[in-house]
């Protein structure tokens, strides 16, 4: 037997349609396996709650080993996990193909289709992981979506915590009315003379940006269009990520289907697809395939698919960008969010800012603690704060601009600078596409 990490990392398809996925009696088996060699290595014990909290329950059991441990009490280490993947991606020195065949996020993710399977997922996180419906629906109210689930609302964020479970003081993201899809259609075409006069790319608008930062999908159809590349935008349904986090994978898998129904006639046509969340495009790219691994259509899906600051970073290199960037003055600390990080491509949001004349980038590799809809819950808040309160001292120190990949974790970032207690919270972020707009004159 060989050390860890000495082959690159690679990951088995997901046996949810076998029954011996769902036996818990398999599970718990594989569950006291994994965490006994967890508990002997322990080289993640910073990266998130979980780890500390099934070390915890080990050093304090009877025999200090993991048989001194209730299989009852796992659940709260399964609880902890965000599916960041950072374990797997950049810590663990077990994962396949070393024979010990670690995938501790996939074995979290087995657990929770259990509870799934059984109904003891809450009805508050069932309804929370309906993106789309609650986009359309708090979109045509907007204002008073927003006025409601403002943090600083002392009337409705106290109720919102005692009836559906969401801390008072997390913050939500926005509605907005009009989402990213109908603005597109205004958006205007390709700049005749862009150096990627032939390049052709349909935008993947993820519900978050298609509901709640439409912004993020604007800034990159003006760079885009800078470069000369002609665009499409469609979202046929949410990735599902959400629903994958509460282990409901048939319903991913009939996402998966539907995506790709839509976008391979377009991929046919030579477009590229670009996902402008790095969470969508880590389903697109890795989680659908092992989901879905007999499927062809969503193995050739996950071949055209690219994260978007992958996509402009591409761009650079095959046909140089269109001139006329100033530096973006004041600099930027830049978080890498951790479903960037997973995809395994290198620090695209950073080298792209890179193109950027002049940049002052200070990168912050480390989790942000949010974890999508977990953070936010009453359970969890004071975790995802603590988590990541070192990427908050990090993104403190003076940079003019705080970006991030991941517009949730980007704003969690800054709850996180408030709440150090010492002022000077900036007072938006930013994601680097919208930076690369800024730099370009596009945005003010």
């Amino acid at each position: 037997m060989r050390e860890g990490s000495l082959d690159a990392p690679m990951r088995h398809p997901l046996a949810w349609n076998d029954p011996d996925f769902y036996d818990e009696a398999k599970l718990d088996a594989e569950l006291r396996r994994v965490f006994d060699i967890c508990h002997g290595c322990r080289r993640c014990f910073n990266l998130c709650d979980s780890f500390p909290r099934l070390f915890d329950l080990v050093d304090a059991s009877p025999t200090e080993e993991l048989d001194g441990v209730k299989s009852e009490d796992f659940k709260q280490v399964v609880d902890a996990c965000t599916l960041c993947d950072m374990c797997f991606l950049t810590k663990c020195p077990y994962v396949p193909p070393h024979e010990f065949n670690l995938d501790f996020p996939h074995l979290m993710l087995r657990y929770r289709a259990v509870e799934m399977k059984k109904g003891k997922v809450s009805w508050t996180e069932r309804e929370l992981s309906k993106t789309d419906r609650n986009g359309r629906l708090a979109g045509a109210v907007a204002p008073l979506a927003n006025w409601a689930s403002d943090e600083k609302n002392r009337l409705t964020r106290p109720i919102l915590e005692k009836t559906v479970g969401i801390d008072a003081r997390a913050h939500l993201p926005k509605f907005h009315g009009r989402t990213f899809v109908a603005r597109a259609k205004d958006a205007g075409g390709p700049a005749a003379d862009g150096p990627a006069k032939g390049a052709k790319a349909v935008l993947y608008a993820t519900c978050f940006v298609n509901y709640n930062s439409p912004g993020i999908g604007e800034a990159a159809l003006k760079v885009l269009h800078k470069q000369g590349v002609e665009t499409k935008v469609v979202h046929p349904t949410c990735c599902g990520m959400p629903k994958l986090e509460h282990g409901d994978i048939a319903d991913v898998a009939a996402r998966a289907k539907k995506v790709a129904a839509e976008l391979l006639p377009l991929v046919d046509q030579g477009y590229d697809v670009v996902a402008l969340v790095p969470s969508c495009a880590l389903m697109l790219k890795f989680e659908w395939p092992l989901i879905l691994p007999g499927d062809p259509d969503i193995k050739r899906l996950a071949q055209a698919t690219q994260d978007l600051s992958e996509y402009v970073v591409g761009l650079g290199k095959r046909y140089g960008l269109a001139p006329g960037m100033q530096p973006l003055e004041g600099g930027v600390s830049l978080h890498l969010a951790c479903h960037a990080r997973a995809q395994n491509m290198g620090a695209k949001g950073a080298e792209m800012l890179r193109l950027v004349p002049s940049p002052d980038i200070a990168v912050i590799e480390r989790c942000s603690g949010h974890g999508g809809s977990w953070g936010v819950m009453k359970e969890n808040f004071q975790t995802a704060i603590k988590v990541g309160k070192p990427v908050a001292r990090q993104a403190a120190k003076g940079k003019a601009h705080l970006a991030s990949e991941c517009p949730l974790a980007a704003d969690h970032i800054v709850q996180g600078i408030g709440m150090l207690g010492d002022g000077g919270a900036p007072q938006r972020s930013w994601h680097p596409i919208e930076l690369m707009a800024k730099a370009y004159g596009l945005l003010p």
